[in-house]
């Protein structure tokens, strides 16, 4: 009997609806559809980088000198090993947690970005138009590029902060401390680690103003990302919403402004002017936390700034439980740097974080596709968050602890 005698072996033609299963589907040309289909942040970081202009995205991706304290940032969560519980029911995996005594929708705050609408024309409205949507707070920069009302008129049902930088003008900062209050912001961030600005040189090699100026290295980039320069040149002029005037470069607006005097016992005279909640941001130390701690703020944020101040600085991760173990519950504390995905979120948790600050991740969404890319960035931050604890056994956020998570020693 031949090959083709069993009628099993025998060839046919297939079925047209056979074939359309298995053909490649048409591709998503359109920058949507790929922001959409964005499998994590990493993804939308590559599309932010095809679509910004080169010194922009080396703005919101670099940081100061070497870049050293960024990378340690994210090598340490890369260096997290998770100890997975069995044989738990982790059918149901609720993410929300309470923040300052308001339940939010999981442990995630959108942390202070400066020159927002650098990125995207829609800038800070969006980030906090996203934030609403996810159920988690938005905090707004003093060197944002959208004033406080319009911020938090585009959403009112949103939890907005506020984040403070201390000027050397002080009425300047009680009038700020004003404005956001009237605003509705309640929550107030006062960011301590950029006594002056520090080295960030892929700023000082691109020549960076804000806003960009058309140089000859900016306009061949224009070339190759004419949608940006186009929303750019198209949308109002960029300038800061709180402090005045746009500066010639970024270090020499934050060392001619910004108040290198500054110490503890000024947060008294902030907590005057402010009836709210006060987190201190860019604590790197124990004994610092300790005396925060002491004098009663209501929250620490765990931070080397991105790693864009003091390269060499502590890495916030390595640093968190620690600080934790120090303060106790007489403050809440929180963690900033590194964060790229909602394992991370996980991991920082069960170290004793109460919520995670993330900045770069959502800008690289708001770089990639606008409010669409930084609500992307909040469904994967959730998704992730969600299977990381079902996987791990512990059944929702209040099923975190320490035992879960240890870090492996550097290489």
């Amino acid at each position: 009997m031949g090959i083709d005698g069993n009628a099993e072996e025998r060839r046919r033609l297939p079925r047209w609806r056979e074939l359309r299963e298995v053909l490649p589907r048409r591709p998503r040309l359109a920058r949507a559809g790929r922001v959409a289909a964005a499998a994590d942040v990493g993804e939308l970081r590559e599309l932010a980088r095809r679509r910004a202009p080169r010194m922009v995205f080396d703005y919101v991706d670099g940081a100061a000198e070497g870049e050293r304290s960024m990378a340690r940032a994210v090598e340490a969560f890369h260096r997290v090993e998770f100890r997975p519980r069995v044989l738990r029911d982790v059918s149901e995996a609720p993410t929300a947690v309470e923040v300052l005594g308001r339940r939010i929708a999981m442990p995630v705050v959108l942390g202070p970005t400066g020159f927002t609408r650098m990125m995207h024309r829609a800038g800070e409205r969006a980030v906090a138009r996203a934030a609403e949507r996810a159920g988690v707070p938005y905090t707004l920069s003093t060197m944002g590029t959208t004033p406080a009302p319009a911020v938090t008129a585009a959403a009112p049902g949103g939890w907005n902060w506020f984040q403070l930088y201390v000027v050397r003008d002080r009425a300047r900062s009680l009038e700020m401390l004003s404005l956001a209050r009237e605003a509705g912001m309640d929550v107030l961030v006062v960011t301590v680690d950029v006594p002056v600005a520090g080295a960030r040189l892929r700023d000082v090699r691109h020549g960076l103003t804000v806003p960009p100026s058309l140089r000859w290295r900016s306009a061949l980039q224009a070339l190759g990302r004419p949608a940006w320069w186009f929303d750019f040149l198209t949308s109002e002029p960029l300038r800061f919403a709180t402090v005045d005037g746009a500066p010639g470069d970024l270090a020499g607006i934050t060392n001619l402004m910004f108040d290198p005097s500054v110490t503890i016992g000024d947060l008294e005279w902030i907590r005057s002017a402010w009836q709210g909640p006060l987190l201190v941001k860019g604590v790197q130390r124990v004994d610092d936390a300790k005396d925060l701690a002491a004098v009663g703020v209501d929250g620490l944020v765990v931070s080397n700034h991105g790693g864009r101040q003091l390269d060499r600085s502590p890495t916030p991760l390595e640093l968190l439980p620690e600080v934790v173990d120090a303060v106790g519950d007489r403050t809440e504390v929180f963690l900033d740097g590194g964060v790229r995905s909602g394992a991370d979120v996980a991991a920082a948790v069960a170290l004793g974080a109460r919520a995670c600050f993330i900045g770069r991740a959502y800008l690289y969404g708001l770089m990639a596709g606008g409010e669409q890319g930084v609500t992307r960035v909040l469904d994967l931050l959730r998704a992730e968050l969600v299977r990381t604890l079902q996987l791990l056994g512990a059944g929702g956020i209040g099923g975190l602890e320490r035992d879960l998570v240890r870090l492996r020693p550097r290489p």
